[in-house]
């Protein structure tokens, strides 16, 4: 069974750090959550959850990209 470590509050610390993150978000810049996701190997809704967290904290700023109908 793969151990992973925990955080003080019990719960596992994340296998791809912040840092990476924003790394993959500069370097792919304008990166999508795919884009990000695939850069540092976390499914979209992984790669999702953790740029909103990192939205909320203030660290990046998110743009909505798509058609403007």
């Amino acid at each position: 069974m793969n151990e992973r470590d925990r955080d003080s509050s019990g719960r596992f610390k994340p296998e791809v750090s912040d840092e990476e993150i924003l790394d993959a978000v500069r370097n792919h810049e304008p990166a999508g959550t795919s884009e990000v996701g695939d850069a540092v190997g976390l499914a979209r809704q992984n790669a999702d959850y953790r740029l909103r967290q990192l939205e909320d904290e203030g660290r990046i700023e998110s743009k909505k990209v798509g058609h403007n109908d």
